[in-house]
């Protein structure tokens, strides 16, 4: 009887080795088919400027007023990313009435190249300066351009 015994549990231990290695052998047998992806993410980029902290009251013209010959003024102003992206913040100065102006007055500000995420608003300086050089006029006008690059 021990040998039957023997028998018995050898076909046991068999048959839970058999189970053992069908369960591990499916999981081998398991695939993966990886399938490519792309696309392009749009986002709107939109800008505004305004004179107050609360981006309430919007900001179309700088009066500078009287200035003299080797000064700088100052304006603080507000800009905030109304779109839906991060921007890269610019500024930039053209359309000089007299042409010759932009030869002798300079218009900078403190945030060139500061980003700013949607719905971010950030208060920004701009100063103009004026040559002490300056010659021949007495009134000038231009177009300051805030730019958002993403």
């Amino acid at each position: 009887m021990t040998a039957h015994k023997a028998q018995t549990m050898f076909i046991i231990v068999l048959t839970i080795f058999a189970f053992s290695l069908a369960a591990s052998t499916l999981a081998v047998l398991t695939v993966n088919q990886n399938i490519g992806s792309s696309g392009t993410v749009t986002t709107s980029p939109n800008i505004a400027v305004y004179s107050d902290s609360a981006c309430t009251n919007n900001m179309p013209t700088i009066s500078w007023g009287s200035m003299t010959a080797g000064s700088s003024t100052t304006q603080t102003i507000y800009v905030k990313n109304t779109g839906t992206g991060t921007l890269t913040l610019g500024l930039s100065s053209t359309n000089w009435s007299p042409a010759q102006a932009s030869t002798y007055i300079t218009v900078s500000w403190d945030k060139q190249g500061t980003q700013l995420s949607a719905g971010q608003s950030i208060q920004a300086t701009l100063t103009i300066t004026i040559s002490s050089s300056i010659t021949g006029i007495t009134n000038f006008s231009n177009t300051i351009s805030i730019t958002g690059t993403n």
